[in-house]
């Protein structure tokens, strides 16, 4: 992109060497159209200069860059604007070389437009690729400083010039300052009916970066209207709103941008999950992550085998909660798993199955081991395996928790059994 301003302004500059004066009558028609305004004389180069620089400019034209440097250099120009004109082509050559001669033009360039001796669009071009060059160069005080000037120069408001300068601001860390130049680039690419999506991410960037939140959340409403098609913009502005704790309007988001398919990432999958389940509405979060969980865009590991579990059982879709509390339990080998997947099993009555998981709890460690026993003496009991449940029961007993409940269970388990003549 440099190179081809670069280009274009030297075509520009060299075809105003070659210029012929302008004729008297030439004069008179633009006399009448700026009476207020006196015209300028285009200047130009001196003969001897000139074909010098045309023989540059020939060797520039053919990608010979070295050899236009070495005409240019050896140019020896007395004239102000002679010298001023071949500063500037010499900055355009190592310009256009880039890499550690970036530095050179920039010592030929700001030579060239120390004195505004170029003419009116030599001097402006130079003026902004200064600054272009001290941008890349990371001089960022300095190119603020030349965009400036520039747009005082021209008199022009530029969108692209204020976004560099709001880019120049964040370099600095003036994050502050960012704000009142990508808000004019906004307007002016908004002016011209092309809206631009830099001056934006870069005011989101100020506020993020300050904590400022509820402006972020502007900032991404006013993006999202502008480029609804992009899908970054929805998922940042549902993350952004439960920053603000604004849950039902990320729920509102998150799903609207599900629908149009926006949602692919893993996390993305996740936090409409979590929203769901906020939102109390545990059923739609499990199949979701039911889903994506056996597509495999959601990893299949126990914290999110965990999830949902715990959103399925919230929906009281208990046979389902207990089958995937197993499969968690299984990738995690955590007592805690085994013992939800045992209340679940009993609860849902599938009491062999349940005497398994708990005893599997039992026998990892689990804490409040009285409880457990409690659910493994009544899983017995309801199978009519009336001496497995009397041991589980006086086990229930030894925990001060549970000891009140489990003698009173232990009584009934003894008659039941005895009523049924099992003991």
């Amino acid at each position: 992109m440099l190179k081809k301003l670069i280009t274009s302004s030297l075509l520009v500059a060299f075809v105003a060497t070659t210029t012929l004066p302008v004729s008297n009558t030439a004069y008179a028609a633009d006399a009448e159209k700026t009476q207020k305004k006196k015209k300028k004389r285009t200047k130009i180069v001196g003969p001897a200069v000139g074909k010098k620089v045309q023989k540059a400019f020939e060797a520039y034209s053919e990608d010979r860059i070295d050899e236009a440097l070495e005409i240019l250099l050896a140019i020896d120009a007395s004239k102000e604007y002679d010298r001023a004109y071949v500063d500037r082509f010499i900055a355009n050559m190592y310009a256009t070389k880039g890499g550690e001669h970036s530095k050179t033009a920039l010592k030929y360039l700001t030579k060239a437009t120390e004195k505004v001796v170029l003419n009116e669009k030599e001097h402006s071009d130079s003026i902004k690729l200064l600054a272009d060059l001290q941008m890349q160069e990371k001089m960022y005080k300095e190119a603020l400083k030349n965009y400036a000037d520039w747009m005082k120069f021209t008199g022009k408001e530029d969108a692209g010039t204020y976004t560099k300068m709001a880019q120049a601001y964040y370099e600095l860390k003036q994050l502050d300052k960012m704000i009142d130049p990508a808000n004019k680039a906004i307007a002016l690419y908004e002016k011209a009916g092309k809206p631009n999506q830099n001056p934006f991410i870069l005011k989101l960037t100020s506020y993020y970066e300050r904590k400022l939140y509820p402006q972020s959340v502007k900032v991404l409403e006013d993006v999202v209207v502008l480029f609804p098609e992009k899908k970054q913009w929805w998922t940042q502005l549902g993350m952004f709103y439960t920053l603000v704790e604004d849950y039902k309007n990320a729920l509102y988001t998150l799903e609207l941008a599900y629908k149009q398919g926006f949602i692919e990432k893993e996390s993305e999958i996740k936090m409409l999950a979590n929203l769901y389940s906020q939102a109390d509405v545990p059923y739609k979060s499990a199949k979701l992550l039911e889903k994506y969980i056996d597509s495999g865009v959601v990893k299949r590991t126990d914290q999110n085998m965990y999830m949902m579990a715990n959103a399925f059982h919230a929906a009281q879709e208990v046979k389902t909660a207990a089958k995937y509390f197993g499969e968690t339990a299984k990738l995690s080998n955590d007592a805690k798993h085994y013992r939800r997947q045992g209340m679940l099993l009993q609860q849902s009555e599938q009491y062999n199955a349940a005497t398994v998981a708990l005893q599997k709890a039992i026998d990892l460690g689990i804490d409040n081991k009285g409880r457990v026993y409690m659910t493994l003496a009544e899983a017995y009991f309801y199978q009519n395996k009336f001496k497995q449940a009397t041991v589980a029961i006086k086990e229930a007993q030894k925990d001060p928790k549970t000891r009140k409940a489990a003698r009173a269970w232990a009584g009934y388990i003894r008659d039941t059994a005895e009523r049924k003549k099992k003991i």
